[in-house]
């Protein structure tokens, strides 16, 4: 690594973290703005409101807007670059127009791995803190709202409630039943079963089973009350806002297999979440490269137009993100591919500009 690497490098890794603390920084006034009536309301210090949230909800922000604050630090350092002719006498003294990317992209590499150490295991606690602050005193109280639910807790058991009552962790309709492929040999309904946190164990109404052996052979059993341990526990009627943000990636892949294990049909928002911190990472790789060829050349509009340029391609981007992100979770495309959607446009449009930089 020689003097202009070190130099290119310091001055975007400079501009990347000034404008991740300026563009954050007003986000959060603005957040504040919106929710001092909720933080009003529930007479909350500037202390709580600080230390409790803010400080947890500026690393979110940050790491959102990544891709819009790295093509802006990109943009930036090089549209001065260009404008002081600095990149003509570089290129004049016989150094590539590949050559110069490359200290953009070592530095783009550690950021994006940064990134995807920060949203793997470091973003999630304190994503904790920030959604748990959100649901006391932003969101409105929960109440679950599903009725004749479904839930597969083990690989022939299978549980149906007609309704569930949050706030009194109670269901009513309560049926369990047994299923080898098609064929039910056992179903157990009671009219109500409750959980018991002294016991962390669910009460069941008086029970009556029924075995099935053939399909002329049925047997009835009535049971009374009793306790039971199920593979079931009222976190799992609970709020699931923001869930996703809040697992780390190994937390992750356990729950989405917990729930493949279940045969839960909406895990698409977890799947979603695991490919986007896989995707994210490059996506700083890419975003580098365009912009870095839109702003090698001088332009008539100046700094300022270049870097109104680079807003705008990278709020596109934050669109295809999100756009693709709903695709997936309403089932239009795979999880899998709607992460790197954004990222494979992007990388087109980055190697078409790349290809028409004069070398």
């Amino acid at each position: 690594m020689n003097i202009l690497d070190k130099y290119i490098i310091k001055k975007f890794l400079t501009a990347f973290v000034f404008t991740v603390l300026i563009i954050v920084s007003v986000i959060c006034v603005i957040d504040f703005t919106e929710k001092n009536d909720d933080f009003i309301q529930h007479k909350l210090t500037m202390k709580q409101i600080v230390f409790e949230y803010y400080v947890f909800l500026f690393p979110y922000f940050s790491n959102l807007l990544a891709p819009i604050t790295i093509f802006i630090a990109v943009v930036f350092v090089t549209a001065q670059l260009a404008s002081r002719t600095e990149i003509v006498a570089i290129m004049a003294s016989g150094v590539s127009f590949k050559r110069l990317l490359a200290p953009y992209l070592g530095a783009a590499t550690l950021v994006g791995l940064f990134i995807f150490a920060l949203t793997g295991w470091v973003l999630p606690l304190a994503n904790k803190e920030r959604v748990r602050f959100e649901r006391a005193y932003v969101k409105l109280p929960y109440t679950f709202k599903g009725h004749d639910v479904h839930i597969r807790i083990g690989p022939r058991s299978y549980v149906y409630m007609q309704s569930y009552d949050s706030q009194r962790n109670v269901g009513y309709r309560f049926a369990l039943e047994t299923i080898d492929s098609t064929i039910l040999h056992r179903r157990m309904t009671a009219d109500a079963i409750s959980w018991d946190s002294t016991k962390q164990a669910w009460h069941m109404s008086p029970q009556l089973i029924r075995t099935f052996r053939g399909p002329q052979d049925e047997t009835l059993l009535t049971v009374a009350a009793r306790d039971t341990t199920l593979r079931l526990v009222p976190k799992d009627f609970a709020s699931h806002y923001r869930e996703e943000e809040t697992l780390t990636l190994p937390q992750l892949n356990a729950f989405i297999q917990e729930m493949v294990d279940r045969g839960a049909d909406d895990t698409a928002t977890y799947m979603s979440a695991k490919y986007e911190r896989y995707s994210y990472p490059f996506a700083t790789l890419i975003l580098t490269l365009i912009g870095v060829s839109l702003s090698a050349r001088k332009s008539r509009a100046g700094v300022g137009g270049q870097i109104a340029l680079g807003f705008v391609l990278a709020f596109v981007f934050i669109i295809f993100v999100m756009l693709s992100r709903n695709l997936a979770q309403v089932g239009t495309l795979a999880p899998l591919v709607a992460a790197w959607v954004p990222n494979t446009i992007f990388l087109v449009i980055g190697l078409a500009l790349y290809r028409f930089v004069p070398k």
